[in-house]
């Protein structure tokens, strides 16, 4: 439809359901034929027939909900006047305040964050825009898992394998283009893939998103002996071919791992153990091609690379989010597996999955705190937009204080992953083991008890929109419906805080008793 140059005048003429016409944001729109597919019904169309319906539209709206229906609607412009609201464009920052990390704002520095970070942030941040978000919102509606064609894409980018942080398997791959050297990939690099992949507001297909990938096969590459079984199966998970997941969550034993009664016996001629057991709560088990999988043996704990195949079984869980997750009880039923699959040592697997949480914890980390302040930066959104009682909500002081606890947990949190992240740029894999596993289970802890609260005032502030899981409130909808996958996924928040409280008492002075 060709845009004509318009005057108020001639729009008010057009306040008929015959011919409706409305202006939003400088721009005019022909309503007539879209009133009975309005969502909200006809009345409300009526009220603002002919008249300048901008207040009214993003008291209700956001600019996306307009970005769909312009092309089919907007018939011109007004004269001289020209439209105010910005529309972002893919990989664009967001200009909202305290809506990105400091380090991303303009005005501020960071000592942490070199050029190739930005590079791969940027690159980042259009990768997700471009194919993750839309896919993601589509997943999360209908429960569907991610689709073959987004997890070639991340394979060709190798967005897969930066999943795992650094390390050997990234030395020589171009990473998204050839944003960074994969020899200079660090844990900054790390916490940037994972912020920028969590923006895509769907928090049933975040974890959906190859989450398995990145928790167990970071475990096959530290502790599996089997060099030839190892590079094969590395191969296979990072080219998409194949998808993993960990699997070490049952029902009778959940942040307890010793509590674990799956088993495995070793066969007469000590070639193969025989697995019989059952998992609960595991993530992408509904597609996983293999399993690294906790097992009580002998004399205790091991960890074996499981291949799906005779005698494994895997059936749907439905839990508070999106079944893209593909979460799933797993039964393992006198299932063979080559002793060449075990990881580390017969009976020391505990080692095997200790360490490899610290890993798992701060991923958790990074996509809470980043998830946290897409919410608060939301809430600025709405209220600066949403007129109550007159005024704008961001002019009411109980709001602004609401605002500044949320945005002051945001940026401590932030801040305080980064000096974590900066400790793991400096230590070997053993050394953060040894040292970090007290620290980052705080920070979990931490990071997830306040993301709570900021799910609760965001909430709030929405009203019955953050109880709604479509229009303006769903990101708050949804982060409020699913916040507590992140205080109980990875360890939960107590036995976290406990866990860093043990491992500071280990190293207490004897002479300050």
């Amino acid at each position: 439809m060709p845009h004509q140059v318009l005057t108020r005048e001639e729009v008010a003429k057009h306040n008929t359901a015959d011919s409706l016409w409305c202006i939003i944001d400088h721009r005019v729109y022909d309503l007539t034929d879209f009133i009975d597919a309005h969502p909200g019904g006809s009345v409300v169309l009526a009220q603002v027939a002919g008249q300048d319906a901008t207040t009214e539209f993003y008291n209700l709206h956001r600019q996306e909900v307009l970005d769909k229906y312009k092309d089919q609607l907007c018939i011109g412009v007004l004269e001289g006047e020209k439209p105010e609201v910005i529309e972002p464009k893919p990989g664009d920052l967001s200009p909202v305040p305290y809506a990105e990390p400091l380090w991303l704002r303009p005005q501020f520095k960071s000592p942490y964050y070199k050029e190739s970070h930005r590079r791969l942030q940027k690159a980042m941040r259009e990768f997700t825009d471009k194919y993750v978000t839309p896919e993601a919102q589509e997943k999360e509606k209908d429960g569907t898992y991610i689709s073959q064609e987004l997890i070639d894409r991340m394979a060709e980018t190798n967005i897969l394998a930066m999943r795992l942080g650094p390390g050997k398997h990234l030395h020589g791959r171009k990473l998204m283009g050839g944003a960074v050297d994969g020899k200079e990939f660090d844990y900054f690099h790390d916490l940037i893939v994972i912020q920028e992949m969590v923006r895509s507001n769907a928090r049933g297909f975040q974890d959906g998103n190859m989450a398995g990938l990145a928790i167990s096969l970071t475990a096959v590459q530290q502790w599996l002996d089997n060099k030839e079984l190892k590079d094969r199966v590395t191969e296979e998970v990072l080219s998409g071919k194949k998808k993993m997941c960990l699997a070490v969550t049952e029902a009778f034993a959940g942040s307890d791992v010793a509590g674990l009664r799956t088993t495995a016996e070793k066969t007469p001629d000590g070639k193969y153990y025989v697995v019989n057991g059952t998992k609960k709560w595991i993530t992408n088990g509904m597609f996983a091609d293999y399993f690294v999988t906790g097992c009580r043996t002998a004399k205790g704990f091991s960890v074996l690379l499981i291949p799906r195949g005779e005698g494994v079984e895997t059936t749907p869980i439905k839990t508070s989010y999106s079944t893209a997750a593909a979460t799933a009880f797993v039964q393992f039923e006198n299932v063979k597996v080559p002793v060449e699959n075990l990881l580390g040592k017969e009976d020391k697997g505990f080692i095997v999955i200790m360490s490899n949480f610290n890993h798992e914890r701060f991923m958790m980390v990074c996509a809470v705190v980043r998830m946290s302040m897409t919410v608060v930066e939301e809430c600025l959104k709405w209220c600066n937009q949403r007129i109550v009682f007159g005024k704008r909500l961001i002019e009411q002081p109980a709001i602004r204080q609401k605002l500044a606890r949320m945005i002051s947990i945001c940026e401590s949190n932030q801040a305080w992953l980064e000096t974590i992240a900066y400790q793991m740029c400096n230590m070997s894999y053993a050394q953060q083991a040894r040292n970090l596993g007290g620290p980052i289970g705080l920070l979990k802890s931490h990071a997830t008890r306040t993301a709570h609260e900021i799910a609760s005032e965001a909430t709030n502030i929405f009203g019955g929109r953050g109880l709604t899981q479509t229009g303006m409130g769903k990101v708050i909808e949804m982060f409020h419906r699913t916040v507590k996958f992140d205080a109980i996924l990875g360890g939960t928040e107590e036995i976290l805080a406990d866990l860093g409280v043990r491992q500071a008492m280990k190293d207490f002075p004897k002479a300050m008793l």
